[in-house]
């Protein structure tokens, strides 16, 4: 597998992401089951930018400039939609006592649908994986399915960690609600650095 392309790739799972403030608020906001459902549907919502880059298709985004930033846009609005969820007393990020009731499969959509709309991510891919395949590589297709096989196994690992951690945090947060409020804040404020980022990013 080589050292190399798993520290790298720790690396590039660990680095503060969209996948990892929705995980890490969705341990604060609804507890342990449904931070893994959000790990869970981060790292599904990567399949379609790996098959994306294996197949090509990531040179689209790569040389069209519409398709590149009629995706990327979406990906803003959507990221500007989850800080104002997050900012809403009653969002679906309300860190609450009750949160932690609400549906898991919301959880793991919206967790997909953050990820999917990230152009940046296929292109990543594109310029990730080869990197990784030698030019005599009998069967280069196989062994690009392996290493995105690795690569998410670490997200969902690392992911449930952060998850995890946070959810064993909810209740001390729970019962200051200045914290509450600071805790929302501080969700809404990544979310829009994060679309921030996204908008200016170039192909």
């Amino acid at each position: 597998m080589g050292f190399e392309f798993l520290m790298t790739s720790l690396i590039i799972v660990m680095s503060p992401g969209t996948g990892v403030v929705y995980t890490l608020a969705t341990g604060l906001a609804r507890g342990a089951r449904a931070s893994v459902a959000a790990a869970f549907g981060c790292t599904i919502g990567i399949i379609p930018h790996m098959a994306a880059a294996i197949g090509g298709l990531a040179a689209i985004l790569h040389t069209s400039a519409l398709a590149f930033h009629t995706f990327k846009y979406a990906g803003v609005v959507y990221l500007l939609y989850m800080a104002w969820n997050a900012l809403r007393e009653k969002g679906s990020l309300n860190v609450d006592s009750e949160a932690g009731e609400k549906s898991l499969m919301q959880v793991t959509i919206t967790a997909i649908l953050i990820n999917i709309l990230n152009p940046k991510l296929s292109i990543f891919f594109l310029a990730f994986l080869p990197q990784f395949v030698s030019a005599t590589e009998p069967n280069p297709l196989s062994r690009m399915l392996t290493l995105s096989a690795v690569f998410m196994l670490m997200t969902f690992v690392v992911f449930v960690g952060y998850g995890l951690f946070a959810a064993s945090v909810r209740d001390q947060v729970i019962s200051r609600p200045r914290v509450l409020t600071w805790m929302r804040r501080s969700f809404a404020g990544a979310f829009v650095a994060l679309g921030v980022k996204l908008a200016l990013a170039d192909r």
